[in-house]
């Protein structure tokens, strides 16, 4: 018997609709979701433990996601024919699927939750990876979870001035800014995503656009659960500290906090500082016996200090207009950066902003180097990429060293997008252009560090960057009734604030954002104020850039590849690479060079990468002379490559021969052409005629005087 499907269409933006499906696959999940956009679907599922996860005090959510190649009907590349790891999208996706769904768990909720995405059909319009924002939250609204949702993701594009929702792949690869939103009926929740130099009343204005397709996807689920019926409440207990033990410790050492997050201020002995305190209230409140009679842990005692410890920052900086290390709200913190600080990289700079430093360095590379790219919507490989690493010694800690985790996989492709709007393209610059992005300390937005560096360190490498481009972290602390704004936010700040808010752009734009928010109801005034004070931050942020390298550099590094990039007819790719590319592999060997050759959108491309300027012009002109087109009326001169009874084939360029006719060799007759011309022979001729066919018919009449030996008039 075919399974009833419960189906709710969503008319959420001009001519678009969004479906959304239950009831028909995935049962046994607890919740289960198929989002369709055109013809491209998503199957989204939700499972929740039976029981919390024994010791824990983080919020143990798992968000996958995954776009099967059979989905576009493909196969993946290389030599195994599955899905391997995640893609970077892959995860980028998944990191925005929890970061919008984490913070509306309620605190003390520790049942393992499981989100899985598959894409099962990949159609030619639409992405896939908003509809996993909203697939999710649907499936967990159908599960019975504590989940304060519903909310959903939408895409915002712009193109020729007009706001798109959720545009096409085409009308994406056309927009001014590419931003996804997540929000839920009453407020937004996480933004991200690049711009061409957008104005922060623009920025507004796109998530005004979005939260209003926001909305109506957000009712949309709701009509979904009451077409297919509300789940029962799943019943749980929340572990949080007591409020009772928070009132004590608050009593016997909320002044001793308090004198401490006001004391000045260094990471280390702030962290220290609150340890001790922790130590301190642990011995006094469980003593030798190690409990109380309430049954407090000290876990539970330490919870409770740090929940002391969060009130009395906040309350510092709400009335006191003040924070951890003295600074004003609006405050940067110190900086100090250089370029050129690694030898034998192509262009290198280290930046530093408070306790926060990022060594940057580029590499400059020739189309071999590109990352290629094998994903289901998307199979252009990429010729600027930014790599950001976080090592444990950054933050003083012991540890191995992995593969980028999801972190660090979101960190390095924000820096990239906050960069790439101001990356000189492929015909100006044909480079392939590697950022590495080291943090070697970090206390806040070691992401905006490592903006800064990859910018100074592209300037340094003689990159014809646009414009320098830096990032700031913003911050956020509101109890209702005051709000306070923070620039340049510590590690504690963020922790303990209400947003994080990564700003990125030039002296003239947004180029690149990301916000967290951990509350509701932030209002449009507070928000373009957040923007605002960033746009200040960044300007003064540019200024100590601009003093350390105010343009970039006019040569390369002397240990950088030279690359000139001309352009040919792509009926010519055949003639330059050769029967079993023995022309170009010719080319390289005979000029030092190395010769990369393709085709796109019906040009055609060679890029020669020499180690000087005297071997590329060497290669660019073999290249011409094979490219290069005979005209009648011109002369050349010529290698005699065969003699005939009938005549001599000269070649005049690289694999064009003409006929030289006996009757065309001199004035006076000729009887035996051997004695006049030789295999090898430099010739000079004058080209009568291209016939349509190709062939070429030559004289060497114009350069023989009558009564003279034709053999005299060699050149």
């Amino acid at each position: 018997m075919t399974p009833q499907a419960t189906i709710q269409e969503i008319a959420f933006a001009p001519g678009k609709t969004m479906s959304l499906e239950t009831g028909r696959i995935a049962k046994q999940a607890d919740g289960a979701v198929v989002v369709r956009l055109g013809d491209t679907m998503v199957l989204s599922t939700a499972t929740i433990s039976d029981s919390p996860r024994e010791g824990s005090n983080f919020f143990p959510l798992t968000v996958d996601y995954r776009e099967k190649f059979a989905a576009g009907g493909k196969v993946p590349g290389g030599f195994i024919k599955r899905e391997g790891r995640p893609t970077d999208k892959e995860t980028l996706t998944a990191r925005l699927v929890d970061r919008a769904i984490r913070p509306l768990f309620p605190d003390g909720f520790y049942h393992d939750v499981h989100l899985v995405n598959f894409v099962i059909s990949a159609g030619t319009d639409f992405d896939s990876d908003i509809l996993a924002g909203v697939g999710s939250s649907a499936a967990l609204m159908l599960s019975g979870a504590p989940f304060q949702g519903p909310i959903a993701e939408v895409r915002v594009g712009r193109v020729e001035g007009d706001f798109i929702v959720n545009p096409t792949l085409e009308e994406t690869a056309a927009s001014d800014m590419d931003l996804i939103v997540a929000g839920k009926q009453d407020a937004l929740v996480m933004v991200e995503g690049e711009a061409h130099e957008i104005s922060e009343e623009e920025m507004i204005d796109a998530l005004d656009v979005a939260h209003e397709s926001i909305r109506t996807l957000c009712s949309g689920q709701h009509d979904l659960m009451e077409a297919f019926g509300t789940p029962e409440p799943m019943d749980w207990t929340a572990d949080v500290v007591p409020e009772a033990l928070v009132a004590k410790i608050s009593e016997q050492f909320g002044q001793r906090v308090a004198d401490h997050v006001r004391a000045p201020y260094s990471k280390e002995s702030f962290y220290t500082g609150i340890d001790e305190i922790k130590s301190d209230a642990v011995d006094e409140l469980l003593g030798d016996e190690r409990t109380t009679p309430e049954g407090y842990t000290a876990g539970d005692v330490r919870d409770a200090v740090g929940a002391v410890e969060k009130t009395k920052m906040r309350e510092m900086i709400l009335h006191d207009g003040r924070r951890l290390d003295g600074r004003s709200l609006d405050e940067v913190r110190n900086l100090w950066m250089e370029v050129g600080y690694l030898p034998r990289v192509h262009g290198s700079a280290i930046f530093t902003r408070g306790e926060t430093q990022v060594l940057g360095s580029v590499t400059l590379g020739t189309s071999k180097d590109v990352q290629p790219v094998d994903e289901v919507f998307d199979e252009a490989d990429k010729s600027f990429y930014l790599h950001y690493r976080f090592p444990p010694f950054s933050v003083g800690e012991a540890g191995f060293l992995r593969g980028p985790k999801r972190r660090e996989i979101g960190h390095s492709m924000l820096a990239e997008r906050a960069l790439r709007p101001m990356v000189p393209d492929q015909d100006t610059f044909p480079y392939v252009i590697r950022i590495n992005a080291d943090v070697t300390e970090s206390n806040g937005s070691s992401s905006m560090a490592s903006v800064c560096a990859g910018s100074l360190a592209m300037m340094d490498a003689g990159v014809p960057l646009k414009k320098p481009v830096a990032g700031i972290a913003m911050g956020l602390v509101t109890d209702g009734e005051n709000t306070r704004v923070l620039t340049d936010i510590l590690g504690q700040e963020d922790h303990l604030g209400d947003m994080d808010f990564k700003i990125t752009g030039t002296r003239d734009g947004i180029t690149a954002c990301q916000m967290d928010m951990k509350i509701s109801g932030l209002s449009r005034d507070v928000l373009l104020k957040a923007l605002k004070q960033a746009r200040e931050a960044r300007s003064h942020i540019l200024d100590a850039m601009e003093e350390t390298i105010d343009a970039p550099r006019g040569e390369l590094s002397a240990t950088a590849p030279r690359l000139t990039k001309i352009t040919i007819d792509p009926e010519h790719i055949g003639a330059v690479i050769g029967p079993g590319g023995k022309v170009v592999k010719s080319i390289q060997k005979e000029t030092n060079t190395e010769v990369t050759i393709e085709e796109d959108e019906g040009v055609g491309y060679v890029t020669i990468a020499a180690k000087n300027q005297a071997d590329a012009e060497a290669a660019i002109e073999r290249i011409k002379q094979i490219v290069a087109v005979p005209e009648a009326g011109e002369d050349y001169i010529g290698t005699v490559k065969s003699i005939r009874d009938f005549g001599a084939f000269i070649e005049i360029m690289p694999d064009k021969t003409g006929l030289l006719h006996v009757s065309e060799i001199s004035h006076d007759y000729v009887e035996d052409i051997s004695e006049h011309l030789k295999v090898g022979d430099k010739v000079k001729v004058h080209l009568l005629e291209v016939r349509d066919d190709g062939k070429m018919r030559l004289t060497r009449k114009p350069f023989v005087a009558k009564g003279e030996d034709a053999s005299n008039g060699q050149p």
